[in-house]
């Protein structure tokens, strides 16, 4: 078995963290369903920290990982040390730790900082009278569009993955997880710009506040081409999904 072990923390603790990892299956506490991906919680210095066990790889993906790509837990680890260097949130990176035997990846892990925060875009998605629901929506806009300029294409753009927290009367701050597939670039196009909105919701009206709203700052396009483009995306994603799950349903049906 080899081991690569990356720490950002201090020194002494390191080693905390690495016997956390190791004795992962047996201590800390689950957080979410850990359905794909299992999240456990552990105190560090009075601190609580999150860690992240991902799904074991199939044959293919455990040679692809030991030979030809990053693990997902590198990339979540390299990537929120690139964002936070743009001045983007996102919870601070502690470690990754990767396990290969002689085919490839066995088990990897990612830990961070873990942040509680008042809500996620979610809640905007499915509860259309939340306080502030406009507020928080043009500035999460705001908040893309920034994203956009620093040249950050995230391609798991979805409503769970932004951790939104209220930090005076005025304003909330965003923050990215789930960071294990990005593109960085120098410039984004528009068409780049737009897609990066199509998996964020399938409301019209959502829509229509962050195309009026992301048209104040990209003065390149008009309101009505933005939001012909935003809308387009997500309708094509929406249908795209939809194929997808009736699919599996017809191979579920099928198998039994």
């Amino acid at each position: 078995m080899i081991t690569k072990f990356k720490c950002a923390a201090e020194k002494e603790q390191q080693k905390d963290i690495l016997g956390f990892i190791q004795n992962f299956k047996t201590s800390g506490e689950l957080f979410g369903n850990g359905d794909r991906n299992k999240i456990k919680l552990f105190e560090l210095d009075g601190k609580t920290i999150n860690i992240k066990s991902f799904k074991v790889p199939n044959l293919i993906n455990k040679i692809a990982y030991k030979y030809f790509r990053k693990s997902k837990a590198r990339r979540s680890f390299e990537y929120a040390t690139i964002l936070l260097e743009k001045g983007i949130g996102t919870p601070a990176p502690l470690a990754f730790l990767e396990n290969f035997n002689f085919i490839g990846l066995k088990d990897s892990y990612y830990v961070s900082e873990h942040l509680v925060t008042e809500l996620t875009f979610r809640e905007l998605v499915e509860i259309p009278d939340f306080q502030e629901h406009d507020k928080i929506l043009r500035q999460f806009t705001k908040f893309c569009f920034d994203l956009h300029e620093k040249g950050v294409e995230f391609l798991d753009h979805s409503p769970g993955n932004t951790l939104i927290k209220k930090i005076d009367e005025n304003n909330y701050a965003f923050y990215l997880v789930d960071l294990n597939r990005m593109n960085f670039h120098n410039q984004m196009d528009f068409e780049q710009r737009m897609n990066n909105f199509r998996r964020l919701t399938p409301k019209k009206e959502m829509i229509a506040v962050m195309s009026n709203e992301y048209s104040k700052f990209y003065k390149e396009k008009s309101e009505t081409e933005i939001f012909e483009k935003m809308w387009n995306a997500t309708v094509d994603f929406q249908e795209s999904f939809a194929k997808k799950k009736r699919l599996k349903k017809k191979l579920k049906f099928w198998k039994s």
